[in-house]
């Protein structure tokens, strides 16, 4: 249970007291919302009208729950009710096959439809309890995210609630107003389902088994490679069968050498710049595109691992995902050398 519920109590006499007391549960709500709604612009809405509902709705909050769980059935409730008005949240391979050419990448599919990466601003090392600390990264792993979005709402809520979140089945009932037994039944079911769409071991395994210099010596060398663009470097630290997506573009890449050819032919047709950064508690990269003048931010690309090497990378092109991140808009040329500009601009 990544925090404890405080014991029942009064109700906040004034605003002031609200938010002093809810600001302790603020990023686990706007986590939770995450989780839900699969998009940090959808979260922000959902915790901004769950805290105002909560405000509003002071009045009925009688004391006999503690304010923590409470505050979780407001946030629940607005999100079961955003999601239930819009499309599913999926990952390219749900929208459609890989492809194999690299002339037509398709039109960008905008709207609601795609998951987005969640900004590494939930940090586990503040978190005493180190078992909670891996779940608190685990639960916001791309694939984990991913997962939940296979699920009904009420599933997905059951799912996170009592397995990221540590509530009872009796306070998971109170919050979704129905029955510990039918929280039951819904958490067998949403486990079997999330359980055949993750891969054999989470990211936080992955992690730990490479360790900390092995994660270093990754990110070095992930970096190096795409800055030179290296492809065969690149390529020797990819799995036979890794992926590369980039919504809203609705092209994928499956296999080694597909995304090999995809490298060469779109992706390094110009430089580029690479700030390692983290996303959903793993290693990713801001990635900076050379427009002949400053290198702009044009992606921000999430890694998975596996066995220690890259099967997955996951490329978010939006500018509306991609300004979520707190890293600059754009860097200098410095770091260019001229040469490389004058063959860029031939």
């Amino acid at each position: 249970m990544i925090e404890s519920a405080v014991p029942a109590q009064e109700p906040p006499g004034d605003e002031a007291e609200f938010r002093r007391l809810v600001e302790r549960h603020r990023r686990e709500l706007y986590a939770h919302c995450y989780r839900m709604l699969g998009s940090v612009q959808d979260a922000e809405d959902a915790l901004q009208e769950s805290l105002l509902a909560a405000w509003r709705g002071l009045a009925g909050f009688e004391g006999r729950s503690s304010l923590r769980t409470w505050l979780f059935r407001v946030a629940t409730n607005v999100c079961l009710r955003l999601s239930s008005r819009r499309p599913r949240r999926m990952l390219s391979p749900d929208h459609g096959p890989a492809r194999s050419g690299t002339r037509d990448l398709g039109e960008p599919v905008t709207g609601p439809v795609w998951i987005e990466p969640w900004p590494d601003d939930l940090p586990a090392d503040d978190e005493p309890d180190p078992a909670a600390a891996y779940l608190r990264r685990e639960s916001v792993e791309l694939a984990f995210v991913a997962a939940l979005h296979h699920l009904p709402g009420t599933q997905r809520a059951v799912l996170i609630l009592r397995e990221v979140l540590g509530f009872t089945a009796a306070e998971t009932a109170e919050i979704l107003d129905t029955t510990p037994a039918s929280v039951n039944s819904a958490l067998q079911r949403a486990r079997a389902v999330v359980r055949e769409r993750l891969p054999r071991r989470s990211q936080q395994a992955e992690l730990a088994t490479v360790g900390a210099d092995g994660r270093r010596a990754l990110v070095n060398a992930f970096v190096t490679a795409w800055e030179r663009a290296d492809v065969p470097a690149l390529l020797g630290l990819l799995s036979e069968d890794a992926r590369f997506t980039m919504p809203p573009l609705p092209a994928w890449f499956d296999g080694r050498e597909d995304v090999g050819r995809f490298l060469t032919d779109r992706v390094f047709a110009t430089p580029w710049r690479l700030l390692p950064i983290a996303a959903n508690g793993q290693p990713a990269f801001a990635c900076y595109q050379y427009d002949g003048e400053r290198f702009r931010l044009g992606a921000v690309n999430v890694l998975s691992l596996r066995d220690g090497r890259v099967s997955w990378i996951a490329g978010f092109v939006d500018p509306e995902v991609t300004r979520r991140f707190p890293v600059p808009a754009e860097i200098s040329p410095a770091e260019i050398s001229p040469a490389e500009i004058s063959a860029q601009d031939r």
